[in-house]
This record gives structure tokens, C-alpha cells and sequence, in this order.
């Protein structure tokens, strides 16, 4: 790992993500999360603040960079467990997880349908998998702005991608939407379309 990637991106990404817009954009979901939480890419535990400490139990974050981790300064309740992983190989048990969080992550997993599949996994059967991501914009200037740009920035923004389509991405993977709510939050335009809400596994 570079010194960029070790000393420099944490710090601009727990300040991007920090930001106001994406700060009220975690206001809208995390509270929803109840039980036995798994929180996909835990950062710098930015979302903690949002979990309603009456209704979550327990919270297991993960996250590749423990530098992200070190950066948290949280102090609440809710007992939180970080455990350095990747989404894409959860050494979680099946079934295991009431709530699933998952916000402004799906970007940077590089096999994020992988990813999505062990969610399901861990994920019990009347679980929430609860989300608000960036991606793909509808609009065509922006959207070839995306397409343009996204090999640069995914090397500048530790493997972030502007152009995921992530309506298509969450439901193609087993999951349907029980709440599902999509616009441009305010910010750079090809960096702020953002889908949120919650799904749940497609019954078989």
C-alpha cells in the first residue's frame, strides 16, 4: 500500500463523505436498522451517530483499511465490533444479521455482485438490507461526464465508481424493494445522483 493510499485518502475520504449532503442522506436510512446489525464498509463510523440505540443491539462493522477505522472517535451505547474484511468474503455465519447498512460503499467493492451475494447469505430470511449509494446519473451529459472520467477517479478515489448503475445492481442480485427512492443530492453532479431505501430477499 502507497503512502497516498495509507495517510493521505482516509483522511479526504472520511471529509467527502462527511460532508453535509451525504450526512443527511445517512440521517434517512440508518435509523431504520434494528436487531443484530452488520454494517458493510464501517469507515470511520460515520453512520453511528444515526443508529436508534433503543432499537439496535449490536453492531459488527467491517471494513478492508483498519487506517479508516482509526480515525472513529465513537463514544455512544451501541457495543460496535470492527473486524477488518471484505465484503466480498464475509467469515460470518448464514442467516446471522437482522439489519444489514451498507452507504457509499458499493462503489469502491471491485466485485460488488460477489459482494451482494454474501450479503444475502449473511442476511436473515425477514432481514433489511438498508442502503444509499451514489451512481450512475440518468441524465446523458452527465452520465458520458461519468463514463469519461471514472478510470481516473477510481484510481484517485481508492477504487470509487461514479457510473454504477445501483437500482439495477441491488435488484438483478436477489433483492426487491420494500422502500426505493432516487435523485441528485446537492454537489457535482456527476458524483451526486444517489439511490436509497431498503430491500429485501425475493422470496423463493
Amino acid at each position: 500500500m502507497g503512502l497516498y493510499s495509507k495517510f493521505v485518502l482516509p483522511k479526504i475520504v472520511n471529509c467527502v463523505c462527511g460532508l453535509k449532503p451525504t450526512r443527511k442522506q445517512r440521517e434517512k436510512v440508518v435509523p431504520q436498522a434494528t436487531g443484530k446489525v452488520l454494517e458493510i464498509g464501517i469507515g470511520s463510523g460515520l453512520n453511528l451517530p444515526f443508529y436508534n440505540t433503543e432499537q439496535v443491539d449490536h453492531i459488527t462493522g467491517i471494513d478492508p483499511a483498519p487506517e479508516m477505522w482509526e480515525l472513529n472517535s465513537w463514544k455512544g451505547d451501541i457495543e460496535v465490533n470492527y473486524v477488518q474484511s471484505s465484503a466480498e468474503d464475509l467469515n460470518l455465519e448464514n442467516d446471522s444479521f437482522d439489519s444489514i447498512v451498507c452507504t457509499y460503499t458499493l462503489c469502491t467493492i471491485p466485485n460488488a455482485q460477489k459482494a451482494l451475494s454474501e450479503i444475502m447469505r449473511v442476511l436473515k430470511p425477514s432481514g433489511k438490507f438498508i442502503f444509499t449509494e451514489h451512481g450512475l446519473a440518468p441524465d446523458p451529459s452527465v452520465m458520458k461526464t461519468q463514463n469519461r472520467i471514472n478510470p481516473y477517479w477510481k484510481r484517485l478515489g481508492g477504487g470509487c465508481n461514479l457510473n454504477r448503475n445501483m437500482e439495477e445492481l441491488i435488484s438483478v442480485n436477489g433483492f426487491k424493494f420494500s422502500s426505493f427512492d432516487k435523485m441528485y443530492i446537492p454537489g457535482w453532479k456527476p458524483a451526486s445522483f444517489n439511490y436509497w431505501g431498503v430491500a429485501e430477499k425475493i422470496k423463493v
